[in-house]
């Protein structure tokens, strides 16, 4: 079985995907669209792991915050 990438405009898009599902022999239809997070925000996110890893108590627990988020 072959896979092939390719670029559709936005404006396009949900008539391609609808014209795909209308083939039979189509099996899959995914979203593969790359997201690129620079390498200095991953190095943020790692250094508050790390701050994290050292001194749990900066953390909270989820059981106990999550009834706070509003929807």
């Amino acid at each position: 079985m072959k896979q092939y990438t390719i670029t559709i405009p936005d404006d396009k898009v949900n008539s391609f995907i609808d014209m795909m599902k209308s083939i039979t022999y189509v099996k899959n239809i995914e979203d593969n669209t790359a997201i690129d997070i620079p390498e200095e925000h991953k190095n943020i996110v790692r250094e508050r792991m790390k701050k994290s890893e050292k001194d749990p108590s900066r953390l909270l627990d989820w059981d106990k915050v999550k009834h706070t988020i509003k929807f």
